[in-house]
């Protein structure tokens, strides 16, 4: 079966394979035209691993064929016959992809497949993407939306959460799923309750238009950059038009999982509207490999800040060790480590999710212990809509007079003296 005809669908109105001649306004070519005698071609690296699996699994497609990010996008994982013919699949796993219905498809990108065990359901790739039996499990404190994007929806695709930015829902696609993703609910489907389109896009421009107190538009999805260079163009070029927008931010996998998707011809859209900062979404060690590294530096060397934001997973990334490789990995590719977030309670998620102990003894045993900018932010993003809350370990240990008593990394206690001001309330003798 042709892969774009497979059962599962996806949102067609934004995505990659989306005709520029279906799109309701003009556009201005963003592809450069090269200059005499300059090599048409920019040759994207292939690691000798990736070419392997690539001739093994691949044959009848070129180097050519393999660096093609809209190839690697037809030619997705998506069923449980294209999965047996690359992974020796567990019981558990064949089971729970053959019972797969709506949202959350499996749709894993051969290059990111590439870099997974193919006989090991344990090993970690390849357990955050293809299903298991317990997805399909509700645990307690456990809902489709558990962040209550839908209550704080301002106009489709627009959550006002915080009173100066917003989240922007640009598109359902994303080039691989997730099974943890926070927006399960929506990802990956065509029709349904949530909708793409390009009319979703202008009413959510107006609504920023109308509201000054914006300063801050985060593009997410879905994955922003499984759009179109043309339409990212225009949608960026239509928000920084807006005078109170100061900046805007795009959450996105693709460096990670489709780095071929960060073409010259993106980076040079992506160029013309600055300010713009990104977050890389990366999760394991296992993940920098000479094609992510291509691609970070391409995003570096355009100027944009990119920061990383990180899931803690349960056997996959939870501990100081995979953590601290990860995040020097980052550094070392100009990716600052920004949020680590505890893993967030969607439907079928408790075997991803580690206790909050778990993740503070991994901050504690970054913290000191290496460079402050490989340490990110421990956060839960509250249930309900409560927004981000960080979490830190205890280092204030208490009072003592008018010296504060401090721990450090290595538990040893030092006095910091800080006098109590006069006209200070008395916290321990104040009425109840």
């Amino acid at each position: 079966m042709d892969q774009e005809s497979a059962p599962i669908t996806e949102p067609p109105d934004l995505g990659y394979h989306t005709s520029v001649a279906k799109f309701p306004f003009n556009l201005r070519q963003s592809k450069a035209k090269p200059r005499r005698g300059a090599a048409k071609v920019v040759r994207f690296p292939s690691s000798p691993e990736t070419d392997a699996f690539r001739r093994r699994f691949f044959p009848d497609a070129t180097l050519a064929n393999w660096n093609d990010w809209r190839w690697q996008m037809r030619a997705r994982i998506r069923s449980v016959a294209e999965l047996e013919r690359i992974f020796d699949l567990s019981a558990e796993e064949r089971e729970a992809v053959s019972r797969h219905v709506g949202g959350l498809p499996v749709g894993i990108t051969p290059y990111y497949a590439s870099l997974m065990g193919l006989s090991d359901p344990m090993e970690p790739l390849r357990r955050t993407h293809i299903p298991v039996g317990q997805e399909y499990l509700r645990s307690p404190g456990e809902a489709d939306d558990p962040l209550g994007e839908d209550h704080d929806t301002s106009v489709p695709g627009l959550v006002h959460r915080y009173p100066d930015r917003v989240l922007f829902l640009t598109t359902g696609t994303c080039s691989t799923y997730c099974r943890y993703c926070t927006r399960s609910r929506m990802v990956g489907q065509s029709g349904g309750e949530y909708q793409f389109s390009i009319r979703q896009w202008e009413q959510a421009l107006s609504y920023i238009e109308a509201h000054p107190e914006i300063r801050d538009v985060l593009l997410s999805g879905g994955d922003p950059l499984t759009i179109s260079d043309e339409k990212l163009d225009y949608l960026l070029g239509r928000l920084h038009a807006i005078p109170h927008v100061e900046f805007v931010r795009t959450g996105t996998k693709v460096p990670t999982v489709l780095p071929m998707r960060i073409t010259r011809d993106l980076v040079r859209v992506l160029k013309k509207h600055q300010p713009l900062w990104m977050s890389i979404h990366a999760t394991h060690p296992k993940e920098l490999t000479p094609e992510v590294t291509e691609a970070y530096a391409r995003l570096a060397d355009a100027g944009i800040p990119l920061g990383s934001q990180t899931v803690l997973l349960k056997g996959i990334n939870d501990s100081v060790e995979t953590m601290k490789a990860l995040n020097h990995g980052l550094l070392k590719r100009r990716v600052r480590p920004y949020y680590l977030y505890q893993c967030d309670p969607i439907t079928g998620s408790a075997h991803f999710r580690t206790p909050v102990a778990k993740g503070l003894e991994i901050i504690e045993g970054l913290r000191g212990h290496t460079t402050g900018y490989a340490v990110p932010q421990y956060v839960i993003d509250a249930p309900g809509g409560g927004g981000k809350i960080p979490l830190l370990p205890d280092y204030f240990v208490g009072r003592d007079g008018d010296d504060l008593i401090l721990r450090n990394y290595e538990d040893n206690l030092y006095r910091y003296h800080d006098p109590v001001e006069d006209d200070a309330p008395d916290v321990e003798g104040a009425p109840c």
